[in-house]
């Protein structure tokens, strides 16, 4: 999956999971740029990119996220 796809694919994730059609992710946004990203949002949203992109992300990958951009980039290293 190129990293174009990648993006999309994510930004329609985070769209579905906080009920918002008009989110334009960007690499530096956090949650703090997200209306409703709360702690129970950010286990439904690591689950559904779990499951829209078919990998597995551990305790310590998650931890270790810093932003969306961190995110795209240990799906790509998890998707190769």
């Amino acid at each position: 999956m190129d990293e174009a796809a990648a993006r999309l694919q994510l930004q329609e994730v985070m769209r579905d999971v906080f009920s918002d059609s008009s989110i334009e992710i960007f690499d530096e946004m956090t949650a703090a740029d997200v209306t409703g990203w709360d702690s129970l949002n950010h286990i439904n949203l690591v689950i559904a990119v779990e499951r829209s992109f078919g990998v597995r992300l551990t305790t310590k990958d998650v931890a270790a996220l810093r932003n969306v951009g961190g995110m795209l980039a240990l799906l790509r290293a998890k998707l190769t």
